[in-house]
């Protein structure tokens, strides 16, 4: 029987409670040891006792290992870092790369937002309307006509995930939709992210259902770098926004996408996300007294959009833990 050098250690304790040799084997061999159940003279019980110490120490590291991760955790795609540094502290598949949905809005955000200009007033044109009705896409529920500013077009954005909202803002911010979403992935290759692609300014499955595509690492980049904006912060961590009528637009009431504020203690944000394929997804921070996590689940599942936030708890409660 061979194993690798790395389990040698622990084979030769097993070896000696079980009344095995243990027979070296040559420098550079595809083995570091092999067992042959060659009888032995007995062994004193203090080796004894040290041997079956070291098998017990080799299970409890094995189970440390199986513990060292969030259990329950649905999401074919997940990582979690602590907020303030980057500092990775859980993964999965997180280089692999799969469609977001509307958490491409947090870059869309990101790119106006440091453009500037958000007491800038522009208009809702018929084709945002008609745009987000053409694709099924997520709506503020603009009017054709009204005028916002675009720091009111930043919360129709975020809070309920508007695909009209987007479409104003990138017209506006490209100039243009191609010159905005060229933006967007010069932003992206400007941060280093080079498994992030984005053919569209929110998400949704045009021209393909998988063009627009991130990794779990790229979107907690994009996403600290958003939450580093107080403007940003400000929008992503409320659980409704009112705008009451005014000289040239009318009222609008919008609600979070994100059920992880109000139910999960120190949520702050960001964004929620799903098409067919990228099934049910969120980018989210949290914290608890000085320490804030943030953390990503990709396709969590595709029917159930409860599963990305249950999923977002598991990781959070580990990570806090």
């Amino acid at each position: 029987m061979r194993m690798s050098a790395r389990l040698a250690p622990l084979a030769a304790a097993m070896a000696l409670l079980m009344g095995w040799a243990v027979v070296a084997q040559p420098a550079g061999s595809a083995a570091a040891a092999t067992l042959s159940p060659v009888p032995v003279s007995p062994v004193p019980a203090p080796t004894v006792r040290v041997a079956r110490a070291a098998v017990a120490q080799g299970a409890a590291v094995a189970r440390a290992a199986q513990a060292s991760a969030p259990a329950a955790v649905h999401a074919k795609g997940a990582a979690l870092a602590d907020a303030a540094t980057g500092r990775l502290l859980w993964s999965r598949a997180q280089d692999t790369e799969r469609p977001m949905g509307s958490i491409t809005k947090v870059m869309t955000a990101l790119v106006v937002i440091r453009a500037g200009g958000l007491a800038r007033d522009l208009t809702v044109p018929a084709a945002a309307v008609s745009y987000a009705r053409k694709y099924g896409g997520s709506t503020a529920g603009l009017r054709a006509g009204d005028r916002l500013s675009t720091q009111q077009l930043l919360e129709a954005l975020l809070v309920p995930s508007g695909c009209d909202a987007a479409y104003v803002l990138a017209r506006a911010y490209g100039p243009g939709l191609t010159g905005f979403v060229a933006k967007m992935n010069a932003l992206a290759r400007q941060m280093g992210l080079g498994r992030t692609h984005f053919s569209n300014f929110d998400g949704l499955p045009w021209p393909t259902e998988h063009s627009t595509y991130s990794t779990p690492g790229d979107l907690l980049a994009i996403g600290r770098a958003a939450m580093a904006s107080a403007i940003f912060r400000s929008i992503v961590d409320q659980r409704s926004y009112h705008l009451t009528a005014g000289s040239g637009h009318h009222a609008y009431g919008w609600k979070n996408t994100n059920m992880l504020l109000g139910s999960y203690p120190g949520a702050i944000g960001i964004k929620t996300g799903s098409t067919n394929a990228a099934g049910y997804c969120l980018l989210f921070e949290a914290r608890h007294g000085s320490r804030s996590l943030i953390g990503v689940v990709l396709d969590s599942s595709a029917t159930t959009r409860a599963v990305s936030f249950s999923d977002a708890e598991q990781i959070l409660n580990w990570g806090f833990r």
